[in-house]
């Protein structure tokens, strides 16, 4: 016969109820009273604390895949934020390299060659750039920092371009200033051009170094490039009155025949400034003025040098009266 097990409340003094087990000893046919042994404590302790860790298990699953914590969508808020910043700069981005692009081709295709300067190689700055850009296709952020890089490079040598092109821009012009470029007289009427042509006095054709321009006594007559006044050089016996201006740069120009100047030796003139006034003096049969253009020691036509004041027609017909061969005033 199996024995069984009872639970019994039996009551306490104070007046609560204790349950209590008990099982049927069939030998003895009594009841005795079921003791628990600390392995079975232990056990049963263990079993609802694996059910108990199961439970929260299974709830902060459910939890945490069907629930977003205020913290989680404080955090995706955050990031898209900031993925919708980081798309807004690399446009921004974008566009300045765009700018600095456009600035780079006017550099090099416009400036550089109207100031006779070489090309930059922009490519081999930024190559190592490029080629860590290509490598980080899949990290936005990372492509990011690395076209802020190259922006940050290309401005820096852009920069750097300008000054060096200020400096060549200040060179040219100081350049330019320094080559005759317009007439010595306003609108000039030129009577004897640069060549072989009769000498006034000894009828003899021989050749002529400068132009002669006929107007009325006292016409002003104006520098045609910047320089300073120097000596009045040798050799030019018979020209009277004259000035005579080192502009730098291999280039001289000599006024010759006039009536009054007022510059003194060691002078600054500037271009379109007035030296002196036309007149007759020295070797001449005429009021008029003799004008020289010496450049690196040699006399050349100052017809070429024209360019500045006069129109395409002008010059045609100047050139024209020039190349005439006549007797000249002086």
């Amino acid at each position: 016969m199996k024995s069984s097990v009872f639970r019994c409340i039996i009551p306490k003094k104070s007046g609560t109820m204790k349950s209590k087990k008990y099982k049927f000893n069939s030998k003895s046919l009594s009841f005795e009273k079921i003791k628990t042994t600390p392995f079975q404590w232990l056990k049963k302790i263990l079993s609802y604390l694996t059910t108990a860790i199961s439970f929260a298990v299974i709830v902060l699953v459910i939890w945490t895949v069907f629930f977003e914590s205020p913290k989680e969508k404080q955090l995706k808020r955050e990031l898209q934020a900031n993925n919708q910043t980081l798309t807004f700069l690399q446009k921004r981005i974008d566009l300045l390299s765009n700018v600095i692009h456009g600035m780079e081709d006017k550099d090099n295709n416009l400036y550089r060659v109207i100031l006779d300067a070489e090309p930059i190689d922009r490519n081999s700055f930024i190559k190592d750039y490029e080629e860590e850009y290509s490598q980080n296709q899949s990290d936005a952020l990372k492509q990011a920092q690395i076209k802020t890089s190259i922006l940050t490079l290309r401005t820096q040598t852009q920069l750097s371009s300008y000054k060096e092109l200020w400096e060549l821009a200040k060179e040219k012009e100081a350049r330019r200033a320094s080559i005759p470029a317009i007439s010595p007289v306003k609108n000039p009427t030129v009577v004897s051009g640069f060549g072989k042509r009769y000498h006034p006095v000894y009828k003899i054709l021989r050749q002529h170094t400068g132009i002669d321009i006929i107007g009325k006594k006292g016409t002003p007559i104006y520098a045609t490039a910047d320089g300073i006044v120097t000596v009045e050089p040798e050799g030019y016996s018979g020209y009277g009155i004259l000035v005579h201006i080192n502009h730098g740069r291999g280039y001289q120009t000599l006024y010759a025949h006039l009536s009054k100047k007022i510059v003194k030796i060691g002078q600054k003139v500037k271009r379109g400034e007035v030296i002196g006034y036309m007149g007759s003096t020295g070797l001449s049969v005429g009021v008029h003025l003799h004008y020289e253009v010496i450049k690196n020691g040699e006399k050349v036509n100052p017809i070429h040098y024209f360019f500045g004041d006069l129109t395409p027609e002008e010059y045609n017909e100047i050139l024209k009266q020039a190349s005439e061969i006549n007797q000249s005033l002086s």
